[in-house]
Formats: structure tokens, sequence, C-alpha cells
């Protein structure tokens, strides 16, 4: 029978379960009565605990509480299932910690396409060991608005643990743990907040913020957990990193607990307008935050990193990356080398690095074996000012390059204690060219300005 929304809230009985069961495959069962929060999914013929597949009853009772825009509501216990399709106003809930949909075969287990007003709230979704899953995610949605999850728990997803494609809404409060690729992938977002979610043990990166085309994404990310991504697939950075934003523009990293990346732990690709704000990053084994390749804006300020290769990079002006600001930032305990993979020309033991276009004020940086701050490379400088920092236990405390065709860099007024090869040193690339510029010889040099600098 046709079912709308008036004859549902009419209804004041239930079908027994075994009716419900056996009317499902013909279409015709009555509609049962709402639970507290919506329809109970056991009076579609769902049976929690079953060893069997629940996929065809479980598709069934979907399709009916969308039907009439109510929550469809789970039982504890555990479902199998796969390739559970939502449909437009679809809200699945369960008992959270309590209600467990596990994976049944080599697919999705929840997937939706073109579908606005969806939600998935209170399930703990597993991939049960399965392998394969090429670019999918366990959860899947592909275009959408107003889609919402929350306090869910994926498990040991395949490959990625939760992509969004085309997808306006939010992700908050979940927890994503042992994906073989990244926790949570986003593709062409249309205007999404991920926030207070766990991200863990992942194989490859944690939240990856994504565009097919350098555009407008406008992606919130703040006050996630992301701890332990591994970089099981290699690469010279592409992998390993806590937050990956490439060729995103205009998102906001802020306020996230960053702990254990192989590589970085927020890495902007090609992401211009970039704000990397208040995070705490500690234990990564490359550049700890990197505004690189090809973006034109990043502000960089008030996040704490301990322990990296490199504190801050702003880079590649070669391929276009300019205008950053870097600021109130506390950089130490810097590592002397990289991760394998990276080019062995890139430096490490450095505290910040930048190449054009940029400030850099405000910052403390302590224990940097190579050097504290470093101001471009060879002849890629350009219009670099650092004021206002301190810089202490440093191999440099601030290399600049005097390379031929180096542009214009101010350094006045930073504190610099305890650089054993000197305070502010003349580079060509990695080589030093010139004694302590902060004692003599810098008016040598053009295009530099260096004055008001304390050291000790």
């Amino acid at each position: 029978m046709a079912i709308d929304r008036r004859a549902f809230l009419s209804l004041s009985a239930a079908a027994p379960a075994g009716m419900a069961a056996g009317s499902a495959a013909a279409g015709t069962a009555p509609m049962p009565p709402p639970a507290a929060l919506g329809l109970e999914a056991v009076h579609f013929g769902v049976r929690p605990n079953s060893p069997d597949d629940q996929s065809r009853a479980l598709q069934y009772a979907i399709d009916q509480a969308a039907g009439v825009r109510v929550p469809l509501v789970l039982r504890p216990g555990v479902y199998r299932a796969a390739r559970l399709k939502l449909h437009a106003g679809s809200q699945l809930m369960g008992i959270r910690g309590a209600t467990r949909l596990v994976l049944s075969q080599d697919a999705p287990l929840i997937e939706s396409q073109g579908t606005d007003q969806i939600g998935l709230s209170g399930l703990t979704l597993e991939g049960a060991g399965i392998r394969g899953g090429g670019a999918r995610g366990l959860v899947h949605l592909i275009m959408g608005r107003g889609v919402r999850i929350v306090d869910c728990e994926v498990r040991g997803a395949p490959r990625h643990g939760i992509v969004l494609e085309g997808i306006e809404g939010e992700v908050r409060g979940n927890t994503v743990s042992g994906a073989g690729d990244a926790g949570l992938f986003s593709l062409d977002a249309r205007g999404l907040t991920v926030a207070d979610n766990t991200i863990r043990g992942c194989g490859n990166n944690g939240i990856q913020i994504w565009r097919s085309e350098a555009g407008d994404d406008g992606t919130r990310v703040i006050g996630n957990r992301v701890e332990d991504i591994a970089a099981r697939d290699g690469g010279s950075g592409q992998n390993g990193n806590a937050i990956n934003v490439f060729r995103a523009a205009n998102v906001i990293v802020s306020d996230n607990r960053i702990r254990g990346a192989a590589f970085s732990a927020v890495r902007g690709n090609a992401a211009s307008n970039l704000q990397v704000l208040g995070n705490s990053c500690v234990g990564c084994g490359e550049v700890a935050i990197y505004a690189e390749f090809g973006f034109e804006g990043a502000v960089i300020a008030h996040n704490t990193v301990d322990g990296a290769a490199v504190g801050v990079a702003v880079t590649n002006f070669n391929h276009g990356g300019r205008l950053a600001v870097v600021q109130g930032n506390i950089i130490r305990r810097l590592l002397p080398q990289r991760p394998p993979g990276t080019d062995p020309e890139d430096g490490a033991g450095v505290g910040i690095g930048v190449e054009a276009d940029t400030a850099v004020t405000g910052n403390v940086i302590e224990d940097a074996p190579t050097a504290g701050i470093a101001l471009g490379w060879g002849r890629y400088l350009r219009d670099v000012t650092v004021t206002g920092n301190v810089v202490r236990r440093a191999g440099v405390g601030i290399a600049v390059s005097v390379s031929q065709g180096a542009g214009a860099a101010v350094i006045a007024d930073n504190l610099i204690a305890d650089a054993r090869r000197g305070a502010i040193v003349g580079m060509e690339l990695k080589r030093p060219v010139t004694g302590d510029l902060a004692k003599e010889g810098a008016s040598r040099y053009a295009h530099l300005a260096i004055t008001g600098n304390r050291v000790r």
C-alpha cells in the first residue's frame, strides 16, 4: 500500500514481527508504530545478532523510514550487511557503542548518491578485516546537502573510513580507527565542517581535504584529535599526514591535537588562503606545518610544534608558492634528518623556513640543530621580514640566502642566543659563505637590512 506521513501518524498498533517480515517481501506491510525516536528496524524483519546477512531487510527498513521522513532506529546488537543505500531524508540511528554494523562483502557498508538531509548517529561501523575497497570508503556519500555524521565509530575500513564527494554538512564527534588509507577523505566539498573527531591508527593519512581542481573549498577542520598516522604506501609526502589539504582554498585548520604523524601534522599543497591556527603538533617525522607548491596566502599562527624535522615551511616559490604570515608559534626539538623517501637535498633541523612575500614575527624556536630560521633557497628569496623572534640553541640562528638573484629581506629586533655557528649567516644553498652578519659584513649585501638584533 502507499504510505504517506499522515497514514503513519495515524497508526497505533504494530503488526506481529512475523507478519512484518513476511509482508516486507511483498511490499504490503502496515507501518509499525514509532519508537521514541523513530521506527524500529526489528519491525521490518531485521534481526540483531543474526549470523546471516541482513542487507535486504535493512534496506527495506531504510526505504520505509525514509519514505515518511522519520529516523530508523537499530537496537543494540550486530548486523551484517553491505551496500546499504540512503535516500533523501534517511536518518539511521543506533545506540552508541552497542549497535554494530559489520561489513559482509567487499563494498561500501553505507552509501548514497545525490541525496540531501541524511544522517548517521550512534552507530559502530566495522570493516571486519575484508580487504579491497578500491578508492571507496566504508561510508561513501556522493553529492548531498545537509549531511550529518555524528557520534559514530568507524573501525578497520579496508581503504578509507569515510569518503565524502561534493558534500555539504558536518562530521562531528566520531572516532575513526584502523583505516587502511585515510580516516576521512573529502573531495570537492560544498561547505563542510569536520569537528571534534578522533582519527587514529590510519595507514596513510588522517583527514584529507582535496579538490579535483584548485578552487574555493572553505572546509573547517576544527578541534579534532589525530594520532598515529603512518605512510604505508611510501612517497615523499603525499602520505603520512595527519591533515592534508590539496588544491582546496580558504580552508581553516584550527585547534587540533596532533600526535605521531610519519610526515606532517598539517600539509597544505597548492592550498591558497590556508589558515593553520592554534594546533598542537607533537612527534612529526618531516615538516610539521607545510604550505607548499602553487599556493597564494597562508596564515600559520599560534601553533606549538614539539619534535619534527622542520617546524614550519612556506616554500616552492619556484612553483608560485608565496604570501604568508608565520606568527606566534612555539617550535622546539627539531630533528637532524627527514624520513626515507624525501629529497636528500631537502633540509632538516630547521625551525622555520620561508621564501617569498612573508612576515615571520613573534615566534619562539629552541633546539634547531641546523638553523632557527632559514630565509630563501638560492635565488628564491623575495620580500621577507623577520622581526621580534626568539631563537635559542641553534646551529645558525638565522640563515639567509646571499646567492645571486636573491631578493630583499629585513632581519630586525630578534633575540638570538647560543647559536653555535653564528647568529645571522649568509648561505648559498646549503653552504655558509659569510661570517656572522650580526657582527659585521652585512653592508656588502644590498638586498639585506639587518638591524637591532640582540645576540648572546
